[in-house]
């Protein structure tokens, strides 16, 4: 038989030989192991996000009680009352002088909260509000010119609570500006800053925001309410009676359009001595008497230390999401592709968040959370780059986010 030769100038047959630094091969068992143990990771970390942003799922039950051995009410982390009905003024009395008595003690110094607050339901509107920020008290004030005039002025009384014991706080409003009171002693006068017997009408909320979860936790003893400015000598006897654990008459409380004394010490109601109509009602659950849906940043924004802090934890919260979510799409399409797909994730899967806790008073639905979340997904998908982006890193064993061929 003639042996058949192979002339030198046709070409060799390559035989294909596997590489054994390619770790992409449809095949490779430990690429389908990694691609597996990324997804477990995306899901754990997407379930942890649905759960720390919905929980508890539910309105919990309203954590307001009445004190042991004193009048008063004791409201904790979620605890709200709300009146009855709407506070109302004469047309004749809108711009009359006005005073507000409420005598109170927070629980904690370093924390912040609505104590009390009007809401408009006609108006969707809280024309004034009490707040604690952290030792000082802030009074606000909503004015509403016109539908594109609104403002919100507001006033400090620094470290009020410093001491963090009951004190008799009183304001009072009128022609020629507001004076807050302490314990009958006068602490804050603002002749810029007032406001008027209209300003205090509407349901009266003590405890949390009406339109948010602003929640406040402290004791609440008194509150009362004058269509009429006190004098500074009322004031003062006020102060000194209710040291003495006696609480002002009705007789020396003319002008009251409303008057809690908190001597009730059980039930869900608390007695308007002027009323009936506004009494205070303890709900059985903690409730938001109107939730905002998709709250605009501007109305969210509180210059305080809770504030920053809850973006914080918005921006960390979703860097996670964004980091394995890019990780494991970088493993089906290309690195831009993957960026761009993740953060359109995070903003999808905060959208749905921020939509689920209007429903959900002890949520807020806001536009600030949704801004924040998606800027920590892209946070997220940035680090995933960077990482792909540096060879060493990927011969140490994080090859799993290389961009795939």
């Amino acid at each position: 038989m003639a042996s058949e030769t192979i002339s030198a100038s046709e070409p060799r047959p390559q035989i294909p030989v596997a590489s054994t630094t390619d770790k992409r091969l449809p095949n490779s068992p430990s690429r389908d192991i990694q691609i597996v143990v990324l997804r477990a990771i995306c899901g754990f970390v997407l379930l942890g996000i649905l759960v720390a942003g919905l929980w508890p799922f539910h309105a919990p039950k309203n954590q307001v009680r009445w004190l042991n051995g004193a009048n008063g009410l004791l409201f904790k982390r979620h605890g709200s009352i709300v009146s009855a009905g709407a506070f109302t003024a004469n047309p004749s009395q809108d711009n009359a002088g006005c005073s507000l008595e409420i005598w109170l003690e927070p629980n904690r110094l370093d924390s912040s909260g609505t104590i009390l607050a009007f809401y408009r339901s006609e108006s969707r509107s809280v024309p004034f509000a009490l707040r604690q920020s952290l030792a000082d008290l802030v009074i606000l004030h909503t004015t509403q010119d016109s539908p594109h005039n609104l403002g919100k002025p507001k006033i400090y009384i620094n470290d009020l609570f410093r001491h963090r014991q009951f004190v008799l706080v009183t304001i009072v409003s009128g022609d020629s500006g507001t004076s807050v009171y302490a314990d009958g002693s006068l602490v804050r006068k603002s002749s810029n800053f007032r406001f008027s017997s209209g300003d205090l009408t509407g349901r009266l909320i003590a405890g949390n925001s009406p339109t948010t979860t602003d929640n406040w936790s402290g004791q609440l003893r008194r509150i009362a309410i004058y269509q009429r400015q006190l004098s500074a000598a009322e004031v003062s006897e006020h102060s000194v009676s209710l040291a003495k654990g006696v609480q002002p008459s009705l007789t020396e409380s003319a002008g009251a359009v409303a008057l809690y004394l908190f001597d009730e010490g059980s039930g869900s109601i608390v007695h308007n001595r002027v009323d009936s109509a506004t009494d205070l009602l303890i709900p059985e659950r903690f409730f938001i008497l109107h939730p905002q849906f998709l709250e605009n940043p501007r109305s969210e924004f509180r210059p305080d230390w809770n504030y920053w802090k809850n973006v914080g934890i918005n921006i960390g919260g979703f860097i996670p999401l964004g980091f394995f979510f890019c990780a494991y799409v970088s493993t089906l399409r290309k690195m831009k592709q993957a960026v761009a797909i993740t953060i359109i994730l995070g903003f999808a899967v905060s959208l749905t968040i921020e939509v689920l806790q209007a429903f959900l008073p002890t949520r807020d639905s806001g536009m600030t959370d949704l801004v924040t979340n998606t800027f920590g997904t892209a946070l997220g998908a940035m680090a995933c780059v960077w990482i792909v982006k540096r060879p060493w890193l990927a011969r140490t064993g994080i090859a799993i986010f290389a961009e795939p061929a």
